[in-house]
């Protein structure tokens, strides 16, 4: 595929770093994360990561762009990160598909072949996780459409078999799924073209057009960042929502009995983190720093329920910006974020 850079330069490679030693009691990301082909998809447990460098929706939501350079920055982030249990022993591997950009203002065609690669990652034998790395929130819509490929769209996926809905009904009927955004926007913005401020409202168009409520949370709204539309927007649809002072409020405690409620309520989880939702001295490198966000231990204690719940399939980690990161803050702090999640699902 055109825009799928594979990582094969081992020189270019971001998965690279410090050795201690050889075995388990050493083990680091770069030392177990085999890269993929086409003719050699994974076989085995595994958890899979793949990158969408692209930035094109934030430039239309007029936000700060730098967000297409964030997979690479993400990878090297991980790549010293030790490993444990069954990652670290390679009883877990760690796989990953490369790369696909947004070349020129062509997103939506973008968008459409991540889909498709987030697609084969989800269908891959043995895997138990797919992250991936944006990009800007637009990230989501493609990450939606792969999850929906995976599980079968209403006839258009030979994997397909719909089901009735019910006596009168012609709604298809997938697995009951539902996407928790950790995020101080609602995301979804009614605008001309895709952008980083649409994607929620996409997928909840996409889901009614097939007779079906998408089943949305959010953890972290800022009331200051989001417009009265867009509350009501969020109240029309039936998102559940915290706002930023709420799970200050809530604390860890509150926050992972919110996620173990709307997980419990779905039989596939795709959770997606906007790094904009922790405050901006934790997360200065985003499109929109939180002048407030919420503790990045509520936000780890968010995630770590999530990939508790055993329903956690899909998982995007958007919006670092790697031009405006000091110190790399906000690299480390999503990188954080992603070991807590692989770790939990691969154990």
């Amino acid at each position: 595929m055109e825009g799928v850079n594979t990582l094969s330069s081992i020189e270019s490679s971001p998965w690279q770093g410090r050795v201690d030693g050889e075995g388990t009691a050493h083990a680091r990301w770069h030392q177990r994360v085999s890269l993929v082909s086409e003719d050699r998809p994974p076989v085995g447990p595994h958890v899979a990561l793949a990158g969408f460098a692209s930035h094109e929706g934030v430039r239309r939501n007029h936000g700060r762009v730098g967000a297409a350079e964030a997979p690479r920055a993400l990878r090297s982030a991980l790549a010293g990160m030790a490993l444990h249990g069954p990652l670290g022993t390679g009883e877990a591997a760690l796989v990953d598909w490369g790369d696909v950009a947004t070349v020129g203002e062509a997103l939506e065609e973008a968008q459409a072949e991540m889909g498709h690669l987030t697609a084969r990652a989800l269908g891959a034998e043995g895997n138990r996780l797919t992250l991936v790395l944006g990009g800007g929130h637009e990230t989501a819509w493609a990450s939606y459409l792969g999850l929906r490929e995976h599980l079968g769209a209403c006839g258009s996926a030979k994997e397909s078999t719909p089901r009735p809905g019910g006596p009168g009904s012609d709604a298809c009927q997938l697995p009951s799924w539902g996407v928790l955004n950790l995020d101080a926007h609602f995301d979804l913005r009614s605008a001309p073209t895709p952008t980083s401020g649409t994607p929620f409202l996409q997928m909840a168009e996409a889901e009614a057009a097939e007779g079906r409520a998408l089943n949305y949370a959010v953890l972290g709204i800022a009331e200051p960042g989001n417009t009265r539309t867009l509350f009501e927007t969020a109240d029309e649809l039936g998102v559940q929502y915290r706002t930023d002072l709420e799970c200050l409020e809530m604390g860890a405690a509150g926050v992972t009995r919110f996620v173990e409620e709307f997980a419990a309520s779905v039989d596939v989880l795709y959770l997606t983190i906007d790094l904009d939702v922790l405050p901006a001295h934790t997360a200065p490198g985003v499109s929109a720093p939180a002048a407030l966000g919420v503790d990045l231990p509520i936000i780890v204690a968010a995630v770590r329920a999530a990939a508790a719940s055993e329903k956690l399939a899909l998982m995007d980690v958007v919006e670092l910006n790697p031009r405006f990161d000091v110190d790399g803050r906000t690299a480390k702090s999503a990188s954080r974020l992603v070991s807590e999640a692989t770790h939990l699902v691969a154990s």
